[in-house]
């Protein structure tokens, strides 16, 4: 049984457009109905969020009340709750001014155990290399 990694990689800002919302769900999607690329291989996700892309993981995002839409932090947590693998580019995040307090870092309300890596863009674009597919949103 092979695995094949999949990096979903966010870079377009929150609620201008579907993009940010139809990664989340396609990255979740992978990982909950076990998607099978050929016979016996799985899927390892890699979900990264780089550039304008890092203020998808804002906390206390107000998206029913301003857009009447479910929040982009929520699928964040469902994210995490389905232990996927998070990475937030360190860099793009100071560039805003914001910190890890500023963003989604775990699930643990709703029983997540892993949490969102803060990485170096560095980190994030060796896992781009070495995943076998790549999905820009």
């Amino acid at each position: 049984m092979a695995i094949k990694k999949i990096a979903f990689i966010v870079e377009k800002l929150p609620y201008k457009s579907e993009t940010s919302r139809l990664a989340l769900t396609h990255a979740i999607a992978s990982q909950t109905v076990e998607i099978h690329l050929e016979d016996g291989d799985n899927v390892e996700p890699v979900l990264a969020f780089v550039g304008d892309g890092v203020l998808n993981c804002l906390k206390n995002q107000k998206a029913l009340e301003v857009y009447g839409v479910s929040s982009l932090e929520a699928h964040v947590k469902n994210a995490l709750l389905l232990d996927l693998r998070v990475l937030v580019c360190k860099e793009d995040l100071e560039g805003f001014g914001l910190t890890e307090d500023s963003i989604v870092m775990d699930a643990e309300e709703i029983g997540g155990e892993v949490t969102t890596q803060v990485v170096p863009y560095e980190e994030i674009q060796q896992d781009l290399e070495s995943a076998d597919h790549l999905m820009f949103f």
